[in-house]
């Protein structure tokens, strides 16, 4: 509020009652779209350029209604991360049970190893 007021000729600014202040802050503050998680602004003056360049970097949750394109997109995104997490972890079931096979001296071809449990004894 009190940058929105210095920005005002001084007369006007004064003309302000408490009550149409305290509203004005309110309707201001109400405001959706000024609220994000990252609100990274400023200017930067290169040389030999006679005016300044502004940055503006924001990042938020994403209030809109997506395209069908967006829409489109992000259920592909999260069918292919769904899809890697369970590929990640049935990988990794896998070699628990090979090496709990292991543990427990169960052959299921004879003289054929992945070399897997002799790496794993290794490490330890």
């Amino acid at each position: 509020m009190r940058k929105l007021l210095e920005r005002m000729p001084d007369p006007i600014a004064e003309s302000f009652t408490n009550d149409q202040l305290l509203h004005l802050k309110i309707a201001l503050g109400a405001r959706q779209w000024g609220k994000h998680k990252v609100d990274f602004r400023g200017t930067v003056a290169l040389p030999f350029v006679p005016s300044k360049i502004y940055y503006v970097l924001l990042m938020g949750k994403n209030h809109r209604d997506l395209s069908r394109t967006e829409k489109a997109v992000s259920a592909f995104t999260v069918t292919l991360f769904v899809s890697l997490f369970i590929f990640i972890c049935v990988l990794v079931g896998l070699l628990v049970i090979y090496l709990l096979k292991s543990a427990l001296g169960i052959n299921l071809f004879e003289n054929f190893s992945l070399g897997i449990w002799s790496w794993f004894k290794g490490l330890w």
